[in-house]
């Protein structure tokens, strides 16, 4: 099992994009969520969702921007904005944690 407590983050902005990167890193699948797993890894560790620990996060960034790239021109543009939607999710989530403790 490579997540738990999953309803800690129910309704958090990009919950989708984490709850889907979990599942692929479960199955080894190398995709555009796993990689937001992967950077995101210590503080979901942190937060208790997050039950292994990533190996591979430290290339996660570089990974992810070679997955955009077939979108071409657009791929910086999306990169950006796949971050800051998972620094929204980090910072909700943060924020759930403070409040719940």
């Amino acid at each position: 099992m490579i997540a738990r407590n999953l309803s800690f983050i129910q309704g958090l902005p990009g919950e989708e994009l984490i709850v889907k990167g979990l599942a692929d890193l479960a199955d080894n699948s190398h995709t555009i969520e796993s990689c937001l797993v992967r950077i995101a890894s210590d503080r979901l560790s942190r937060a208790g969702i997050l039950s292994i620990t990533i190996p591979s996060a430290e290339n996660a960034e570089l990974d992810l921007y070679a997955l955009l790239t077939p979108f071409g021109d657009d791929a910086h543009s999306k990169y950006n904005a796949l971050i800051r939607r998972l620094i929204s999710f980090e910072q909700a989530l943060d924020h759930r944690i403070s409040r719940a403790a």
